[in-house]
């Protein structure tokens, strides 16, 4: 029998509720969902394969490979290493594109200007 484990775990410390999946990007549509509903931030509990950072825009340069973006996801799984959670970093990410730091070359992806 194989037991099969989802990489990356995120959960609301207010009520509980918890994502599990193999595609960040689903912690960030289960956020956004969550948040909606309740008015609650999701934290992670896992989150496997992210490079240590100590900067927003660092962690997407390290996570990018090409010129289609980082994943929130992925860039929010960075951050939680420095304590951030999904709403805190959908936030930094928002003001950094008012203020063009950043740009979105396909939905839910940034990149660095």
């Amino acid at each position: 029998m194989t037991r099969t484990t989802s990489a990356f775990v995120a959960a609301c410390p207010d009520c509980a509720e918890r994502v599990t999946t193999d595609d960040p990007n689903d912690v960030v549509a289960f956020y956004r969902r969550h948040h909606a509903v309740t008015g609650h931030d999701v934290t992670w509990e896992r989150t496997p394969d992210v490079p240590a950072t100590t900067e927003l825009t660092d962690a997407i340069d390290r996570l990018a490979d090409d010129a289609s973006g980082v994943s929130l996801g992925a860039v929010s799984a960075a951050m939680s290493d420095r304590g951030w959670s999904v709403g805190e970093t959908l936030s930094a990410v928002h003001d950094r594109r008012l203020t063009g730091d950043l740009w979105e070359p396909r939905d839910d992806h940034v990149a660095v200007v």
